[in-house]
């Protein structure tokens, strides 16, 4: 196997973060006497969400930041007297007890087995870790590495070398990082020198600086029968 090592981000490569999201989103806006929440406001908050989201990885916002201001952001478009910071805390709450698996995951890691996987995500480590802990994934990583606990987040190499470190790696040509985001798991990937994976399953077209060395569209196509397995983009076939 060309691969000794497996660095996968979790939200929408792994977990289905838009149906955690959408559950979330609504059990949080219900608690709050707002029963039509998801439909009045879902909208406008994923625009928001992903503003500050590429703030986070541009690092012009920190995490801690992020998790206050999208809701002091969304309240404040739509005229809403709530506190943006607890209602923030017990969304993330909600977020914590979404378990939903993209499908195939389970077949594609029991594939590797003799593998060393580790989770990197620019998700909130608290969250991250119960939503892992509360999956039949929970013991499947060495380790679960947040940028909360790293101090920084992808793409920049600096989450990469902590991750290294972590994980007692040396040799950079026997990982890949897998992932859905072109500008935080590619690009990431790309400062730092591994190779990468993109799962895509929605086929988007790349129109940014990132190279991905590898395209799947499902996890079926993610196969490990050695090196003869592997092709790069360009050539025919994953």
């Amino acid at each position: 196997m060309k691969y000794d090592v497996f660095l996968f981000d979790l939200d929408d490569t792994l977990f289905d973060f838009g149906e955690t999201e959408k559950r979330a989103f609504a059990y949080t806006f219900e608690s709050n006497g707002f029963l039509n929440g998801l439909k009045d406001y879902r909208a406008s908050y994923k625009t928001i969400s992903k503003v500050l989201w590429d703030d986070l990885e541009q690092g012009r916002i920190t995490l801690t930041e992020l998790k206050t201001e999208r809701f002091k952001r969304l309240f404040m478009q739509h005229g809403l007297e709530m506190d943006a910071e607890v209602f923030g805390q017990t969304y993330l709450k909600n977020l914590g007890k979404e378990v939903h698996l993209i499908g195939g995951v389970t077949e594609m890691l029991s594939s590797l087995t003799g593998s060393k996987l580790a989770i990197l995500t620019n998700g909130f480590k608290d969250v991250q870790l119960a939503r892992i802990g509360g999956s039949v994934l929970k013991n499947s990583f060495e380790a679960i590495i947040t940028s909360e606990e790293a101090g920084y987040q992808k793409p920049q190499a600096e989450i990469f070398e902590y991750t290294f470190n972590k994980l007692q790696l040396t040799n950079k040509s026997r990982v890949l990082m897998i992932g859905d985001s072109l500008s935080s798991d590619i690009q990431g990937g790309n400062n730092f020198g591994i190779d990468t994976c993109w799962f895509n399953p929605q086929q988007e077209i790349n129109s940014t600086t990132a190279i991905p060395t590898y395209e799947i569209q499902n996890w079926s196509e993610f196969n490990f029968i050695g090196e003869s397995g592997w092709t790069r983009i360009g050539e025919k076939s994953l």
